[in-house]
């Protein structure tokens, strides 16, 4: 798994590298599932299925695990970067997950060797300054000066040496890129996707995040089952990104499988069919396709070019009544219903102090809050409210009853259509992140990989 990736963006505007941070958002385009192009990738590499490799880690010995052209990959290696994998995301695996990670790992190592070596071949060597000042801002994102990080990798059992390496292929690669990829969008393209856009307004849309496998007929059950592992692994608590970035073949792996945001059309069938019933924080799959399985998560939805009423802000004064210690059920059912008739003939804010103090409750003042920052529970009470509006009481039968009076409320501007620049830059990323599987599936094919 990558921690950080190197995403490049043509024409030399922007060349940006995110370590052991956030993964990367889509600038305005989402990707869907690996045409037929991109499943060739996966069969780029001939990996045995049954490789068995790794024992015991002694850092100290450093056993050759694979030679890339004559480069060679140590089991120290592959043993540290999945300790840092680990060791930054937090990570609890089992012993066969593990397993499954140090063989992802090790492919891993593999393009980034054959990254390497493609960027010095054309003559872009990474100067130690650079890779440097990197590996001091990772440190910082974690609180901590270079001499800090370098001792908090030792701890996970990793090393500097591992992540400086892991820079220098990102930055390589990266170069190259820029170099060897001319991306060219058209203004009639551009304009033509805005104008469908703009034709459907309102229409649902669902910001996705994807694993995606491809899946040969002899190896289909193998692949699903592998995926129902992933998500119970998921159920236990492992983070969907840590899957996605070590195990889909999507073009969106680097991203942590994040579609950014698609409508229906842009799907194929069968994930369209399964996303329209899906509701936010819900996981589907795995869900088979021509070419192999997919995972969906789904994080929230929205219509097309519409505001969402959940961004509104709202200022609001909160009436609470605290339930004497050792009040029973019955008795707090009777004040709860007493309050509730009281608080619902409430006219506006400024009659709030009134109905409080007749009701011996406390008042607090809320303001700027939004709505999608509240618990889904009071999002539902406070959406249909307009100013001077009550909820209805809410709270717990041991605690309290309370209720929230809506006493301002700023509602979101509508969306706006992305910029020509946006969509074009967007544009280029994605099919930039084509030719760039295309190069490596390339590299791959013509390397001499020698298993040990």
């Amino acid at each position: 798994m990558k921690i950080g990736v190197a995403k490049a963006i043509r024409s030399g505007r922007k060349s940006v590298l995110m370590l052991a941070v956030a993964g990367l958002a889509s600038a305005g385009v989402a990707q869907t599932v690996p045409q037929q192009d991109l499943n060739a990738i996966a069969k780029g590499l001939d990996l045995p299925e049954n490789l068995t490799i790794f024992g015991t880690a002694n850092p100290s010995t450093r056993k050759a695990t694979a030679v890339v052209n004559d480069s060679v990959i140590t089991g120290t290696d592959v043993e540290q970067r999945v300790n840092l994998i680990i060791g930054l995301n937090k990570l609890n695996l089992k012993p066969q997950e593990r397993d499954e990670l140090r063989l992802t790992v090790l492919r891993q190592l593999i393009d980034e060797t054959l990254q390497i070596q493609e960027a010095k071949a054309n003559d872009i060597v990474i100067d130690k300054k650079e890779i440097d000042s990197t590996f001091a801002r990772v440190g910082k994102n974690y609180g901590r000066d270079p001499d800090q990080f370098r001792g908090w990798l030792r701890q996970m059992g990793t090393s500097e040496r591992s992540l400086r390496r892991q820079v220098e292929g990102e930055l390589a690669w990266a170069r190259l890129l820029r170099r060897r990829v001319d991306i060219n969008v058209s203004d009639a393209e551009v304009k033509e996707i805005l104008a469908r856009l703009e034709a459907s307004k309102g229409t649902e849309e669902y910001h996705l995040f994807e694993i995606y496998q491809n899946a040969t007929p002899d190896r289909a059950q193998e692949v699903a089952t592998g995926m129902q592992r992933m998500i119970q692994q998921m159920r236990e608590g492992t983070p969907f990104d840590y899957l996605a970035k070590t195990y889909s073949e999507s073009s969106t792996k680097s991203q942590g499988g994040d579609l950014s945001w698609v409508r229906p059309g842009m799907l194929p069938d069968a994930l369209a069919n399964a996303v329209q019933t899906m509701q936010p924080g819900q996981v589907a799959g795995p869900i088979e396709l021509p070419t192999g399985f997919s995972i969906l998560y789904l994080a929230e939805k929205r219509q097309v070019l519409m505001a969402d009423p959940k961004d509104a802000k709202v200022s609001l004064r909160q009436i609470t009544v605290h339930f004497a210690k050792g009040t029973t059920e019955e008795r707090a059912t009777a004040i709860a219903s007493e309050f509730a008739t009281a608080t619902q003939a409430i006219q506006g804010c400024g009659d709030v102090a009134r109905v409080a103090a007749a009701q011996n409750a406390e008042v607090a003042d809320r303001d700027g809050l939004v709505i999608k920052d509240m618990p889904p529970g009071i999002q539902n009470l406070l959406l249909p409210l307009q100013v001077g509006q009550v909820t209805r009481p809410f709270g717990a039968i041991d605690e309290s009853v309370s209720v929230l009076v809506v006493c301002g409320r700023d509602d979101p501007p509508s969306a706006n259509l992305p910029s020509e620049d946006q969509l074009k830059e967007g544009l280029e990323e994605q099919r930039t992140n084509i030719r760039a599987q295309r190069m490596l599936r390339d590299l791959r094919r013509d390397a001499l990989v020698e298993y040990r």
